[in-house]
């Protein structure tokens, strides 16, 4: 039996599936989205008031969130593979963006733990998350993840027209616009799509 060709428009169609169920398993993957967002969001604006605000010495203490989200991003991990049926090569592209993404803020935390903190560290951290979510958006071909990884790069080189302490505040709106805005617009698209 001779294997079928696909005409153009089974090939876009067929593309055009693969992405859409990308674009499903990313809404219901959201979540990913969502709660690095807010632990980070929290992170940033919650080392921001505990230093300038309250003046508490160890300050820092409050991104032990990150543990908390790592351990729940393992176990959702591990609960969703069980679940998995098909697999996509976008959503496996997306998937080893995130986990070299992830890899990099961690090796760049420890360079700069160990140039010290003081020197302008937010404005990297910015820049990644506009990398990020700007080619997320781009293998998803969803704008509003595009746009706030444009906004994210924007406000990394403005932010070093700022003070440190106050680029903490840059690196907050920078998660607000390409993490939690994005992801709760990806998933309220999907559920509008698919009810």
């Amino acid at each position: 039996m001779r294997d079928e060709q696909l005409s153009p428009e089974q090939s876009l169609q067929l593309i055009q599936s693969m992405i859409n169920k990308t674009r499903q398993d990313m809404s219901d993957d959201a979540i990913y989205f969502l709660v690095w967002g807010w632990i980070t969001f929290i992170g940033c604006t919650g080392q921001f008031i505990l230093k300038n605000l309250v003046h508490v010495e160890q300050h820092y203490l409050v991104w032990w969130l990150v543990p908390v989200g790592i351990v729940f991003t393992i176990w959702q991990g591990r609960k969703e593979r069980k679940n998995q049926k098909v697999s996509t090569y976008v959503g496996e592209s997306m998937k080893h963006l995130w986990i070299g993404m992830g890899i990099s803020f961690f090796v760049l935390s420890m360079i700069l733990t160990k140039l010290g903190w003081g020197s302008p560290v937010y404005p990297f951290f910015i820049m990644m998350y506009g990398l990020g979510t700007f080619i997320s958006g781009n293998f998803l071909r969803f704008r509003p993840l595009v746009i706030g990884g444009v906004l994210a790069w924007a406000l990394a080189i403005g932010s070093v027209f700022v003070p440190y302490d106050y680029q903490i505040l840059f690196a907050a709106a920078a998660i607000l616009i390409s993490y939690i805005i994005p992801a709760y617009l990806l998933r309220q698209r999907n559920k509008s799509v698919h009810s």
